[in-house]
């Protein structure tokens, strides 16, 4: 297995370098399989949505749309892919970050109370209380 970093990600995403998405192309299509999946972690799925919304302007659908096709490849393996789908669900509901969904969910994990923030979006999550 190989870890996968935010960077092929993205070219392989997006495509808008030729030379490093043909790396990236033939990295994912020749060295991933169901047998070897490419791993990925929390921490690059949370730089991949933001650099593709925050970067590259991808709406709030097409980022749940990105997460939603790693999930279900077999060529990819997700760190704790069921966590992440947790996520990803409070993430499609609401207007709070992904990165901020994927928080509260691994706060939860670890027998947190409440995960307390300064941003407004975040708190309005059932796992988040606004710090006031």
């Amino acid at each position: 297995m190989i870890g996968l970093d935010t960077n092929v990600l993205v070219r392989y995403i997006v495509r808008d370098d030729p030379a490093q998405t043909a790396l990236a192309d033939r990295c994912i299509e020749h060295r991933c399989s169901r047998e070897r999946p490419g791993y990925v972690s929390h921490l690059v799925l949370a730089e991949l949505v933001w650099v593709l919304g925050r970067g590259y302007g991808y709406p709030r659908q097409m980022l749940a749309d990105v997460l939603g096709t790693l999930l279900s490849s077999e060529e990819i393996r997700i760190q704790d892919a069921p966590l992440v789908r947790a996520a990803l669900g409070e993430f499609s509901a609401g207007a709070a970050d992904f990165a901020d969904c994927l928080i509260g969910i691994l706060h939860q994990r670890a027998e947190c109370e409440i995960t307390v923030s300064f941003d407004k979006k975040a708190a309005r999550l059932s796992t988040h209380r606004l710090l006031e």
